[in-house]
């Protein structure tokens, strides 16, 4: 076939071209949107992805030219988007809100630093009181 290119070759192109168009940046972490008092929240999904192109070469019946092969192909590819929570920023704190009720952990990991900062706040009034008596 010399230098020119395979009819599957294009049919590839094509469709890896078109999945770019429908699956970018934006489709994993949102446009931020920001609330009259300041808060910015990020929507942040998963992003699946499936491609599969295939086609084959016919033989040529005797007396045609045989440099010439005839090609039939096809390819599909196929995109799921699920959004998994929002990045909300507020002032100096960020926090993820998981859009799943199930991810328990996850929300008391969220939590954790927190009910981190009680405590020690807590132990440090506990330290002044019996430092006054």
């Amino acid at each position: 076939m010399g230098l020119e290119q395979h009819p599957i070759e294009g049919l590839m192109r094509t469709a890896m071209e078109s999945i770019k168009e429908m699956v970018d940046v934006n489709t994993v972490v949102g446009d931020p949107v920001e609330t009259p008092d300041g808060t910015v929240v990020i929507p942040i999904s998963r992003v699946a992805l499936g491609f599969a192109a295939g086609g084959g070469e016919f033989e040529i019946a005797k007396g045609e030219d045989e440099s010439v092969y005839p090609f039939g192909g096809g390819s599909g590819a196929g995109v799921s988007v699920r959004p998994v929570g929002f990045l909300v920023i507020a002032g100096e704190q960020v926090r993820l809100l998981p859009v799943d009720a199930n991810m328990v952990a996850d929300r008391l990991l969220d939590l954790a630093p927190q009910v981190i900062e009680k405590i020690d706040a807590y132990l440090q009034r506990m330290v002044k009181e019996k430092e006054k008596v």
